[in-house]
């Protein structure tokens, strides 16, 4: 199930991003303690650039598939986790999201004829968020999973698998096979926690120590806490394994290759099938008229692309 990791290159033209205190690194690790993760010292690696988004036209046909209450709002509120480079991150204004997850709702939404008004979320509240109607939607690289399935519909329209990741070198000798008794960092809330938790499960059926498994709220402190030392290793969505890896110039690299490849889903309301329907339909044309190949082209992930996008396709787990 596994598909040969991504490398990452600067993508197109565009504007800088400060990439967050995810790359504002410690260049000899250490500093005060507490779960932020943050080394002290250490100069700010340089941003990256962030490739235009394409000019979207609206689909009369598709935006008439809108429920009559989002198309009285013409604004739409979508929840997103935006520490999760370079899916959802926040611009050199510390306040714009950016990220190809971004790109690809904008689009969507575009063609339904509708704005978005994006808020950042911690990752954790998105789902309740999305079904206490606190958000429209929820975009934030979720993992559709039997869990949320239960919780909200989903709309399918990329695929990506798990891909751990270390300081270079592999300096504390990380076998993700055999990970017990190391420290591994991951975000709070994600697959990669249920990962951990069934690799502890035989860790203490084989009679080993057991992974200490330091959870963060943002995967920005996740991938600091690799970088500085503090934790041994770490995993998380492919894209931004290998996209931290190169953002840190070299202090990290990936291990082995991503692994459980899944598609993302759109989060919509549980009573919310038909406009699931319309963002379906949008992005569906996306793929038709080579909008979607081009903004992923742009953030160097074709691999990840989908031929076809569903409502809450069948997915184990």
């Amino acid at each position: 199930m596994a598909k040969p990791q991504l490398h990452y290159g600067p993508a197109a033209r565009g504007t800088a991003i400060a990439a967050a205190a995810l790359f504002a690194l410690s260049a000899c690790g250490g500093g005060g303690g507490g779960d932020d993760a943050g080394g002290g010292g250490g100069g700010a690696l340089s941003a990256p650039e962030i490739p235009d988004a394409p000019k979207v036209q609206a689909d009369s046909k598709i935006a008439d598939m809108v429920p009559a209450e989002y198309r009285d709002k013409g604004t739409v509120k979508v929840g997103s986790d935006t520490s999760y480079a370079p899916a959802e991150f926040l611009d050199e204004d510390g306040k714009t999201p950016v990220g190809f997850d971004i790109q690809l709702f904008d689009a969507a939404a575009a063609r339904m004829d509708l704005k978005v008004q994006w808020e950042s979320a911690a990752f954790g509240g998105i789902v309740e968020g999305v079904d206490s109607g606190k958000y429209d939607f929820g975009v934030s690289s979720f993992t559709i999973n039997a869990e949320r399935l239960a919780k909200v519909n989903m709309v399918s329209y990329f695929n990506v698998g798990t891909q751990w990741f270390t300081a270079k070198g592999n300096p504390a000798e990380i076998d993700p096979d055999n990970a017990c008794g190391k420290k591994i960092a991951v975000q709070a809330d994600t697959v990669q926690v249920e990962d951990m938790e069934a690799r502890n499960k035989k860790c203490a059926d084989d009679g080993k120590a057991e992974i200490d498994v330091q959870q963060f709220e943002g995967q920005d402190q996740a991938t600091a806490a690799i970088a500085s030392g503090k934790a041994d290793a770490g995993l998380a969505d492919m894209p931004v394994a290998a996209y931290a890896v190169e953002q840190t110039g070299g202090k990290l690299a990936t291990l082995g290759e991503q692994y459980e490849a899944a598609p993302y889903g759109v989060l919509v309301d549980k009573e919310g099938t038909e406009m699931a329907d319309a963002i379906a339909a949008a992005y569906q044309s996306l793929i038709d008229d080579g909008t979607y190949d081009e903004i992923l082209k742009n953030w160097k992930l074709e691999q990840g692309t989908l031929e076809k996008t569903e409502v809450n396709p069948d997915v184990e787990g």
